[in-house]
């Protein structure tokens, strides 16, 4: 410790780095496929349907696929259980994945923080490592909140709903925070997935205050993170979507993005390239159970500032010392 911290009483940061291991690259591999395959799966369901089958077995399987998408789902199955640790146990170790925490003696377990994670980029894969590594930080019981077209999907709302993850809906984030669960949401969302690029970051977050207003209404210190290596240069994913103001609204309308993308061999498995997911400091403010709109912009201006300060401080770090991040 300086001279200086020691007579302004102020204690330096106390930096932690969790990074994920590879215990079998056959079963990281696997839980990769069980994890990204689900929308290639009912892809080929589909084509392959269509191609090989007659028509009333084509309709069959859509019809099935339409019945996966309503049928309730046991939340306590053993096997969905045992099939969800298996992906936490395995999947961030592909990469391999590091969580950097700026300052982990800013965090306590008995108190409830809001993770601002971007970008969305294609799949927001750092969100499920930033979930899994978060085990090793005091912040108590972390949720993933995602759009709710997830839980209409066949197969991919199964494993979403056995890991535990939950649709971003306004009561669904306040009582969340009520009780005392962390939680991380994707303040961009589909809208910011439509604006990305190929060739920079982009994050969609001026005209998004919402989960800023819950977090003041909760006393929920919000906490910027960034993760690094999931869109610009070294994706995980080979990407192609479409353009124009009539996908941009079809992308609402249904809340998913239509994106062809695909990793190695043209398959669902990503590509086998390092990511890494950074934690600044949280940004505390008083409670305040029927915030102004102009105090809600105060603090999503302070959000918004310190994740860029955060993507600024660290893309070195990352390996893209150039890099910069558009805020949209």
């Amino acid at each position: 410790m300086s001279n200086t911290e020691e007579t302004n009483g102020i204690l330096p940061p106390t930096p932690a780095v969790f990074t994920s291991k590879l215990a079998s690259s056959i079963h990281a591999v696997f839980a990769m496929i069980i994890w990204m395959g689900s929308i290639h799966l009912i892809v080929f369901l589909i084509v392959a349907s269509f191609l090989l089958l007659p028509l009333h077995k084509h309709l069959l399987v859509l019809g099935m696929l339409l019945m996966l998408m309503f049928i309730p789902i046991d939340e306590n199955s053993k096997w969905g259980l045992a099939l969800a640790r298996y992906i936490y146990k395995h999947a961030p170790g592909y990469f391999p994945a590091t969580l950097y925490v700026e300052d982990i003696k800013d965090f306590v377990p008995d108190q409830a923080y809001v993770f601002g994670f971007e970008p969305h980029s294609i799949w927001p894969i750092g969100s499920g490592v930033l979930s899994d590594l978060t085990g090793y930080m005091p912040t108590g019981k972390v949720k993933i909140l995602v759009s709710t077209a997830v839980f209409y999907t066949p197969f991919l709302r199964h494993l979403c709903t056995w890991m535990g993850l939950a649709a971003v809906t306004r009561d669904k984030l306040s009582s969340l925070l009520k009780a005392g669960c962390s939680c991380i949401v994707i303040p961009g969302g589909i809208q910011e997935a439509f604006y990305m690029e190929h060739d920079s970051e982009v994050a969609f977050l001026k005209s998004r205050k919402g989960f800023v207003r819950l977090a003041m209404e909760t006393n929920s210190p919000i906490v910027p993170v960034f993760a690094f290596g999931q869109c610009f240069f070294t994706y995980v994913y080979n990407w192609w979507k479409p353009r124009g103001k009539f996908f941009l609204k079809l992308s609402r309308a249904i809340k998913f993005m239509p994106t062809v993308f695909w990793g190695t061999f043209w398959s669902p498995i990503p590509l086998q390239r390092p990511l890494l997911v950074v934690i600044g400091k949280p940004i505390h403010f008083k409670k305040n159970s029927a915030p102004t709109m102009e105090e809600v912009s105060e603090v999503h201006g302070q959000f918004v500032k310190a994740l860029k300060s955060l993507f600024d401080r660290h893309k070195a770090r990352a390996g893209y010392p150039d890099l910069e991040l558009r805020i949209m």
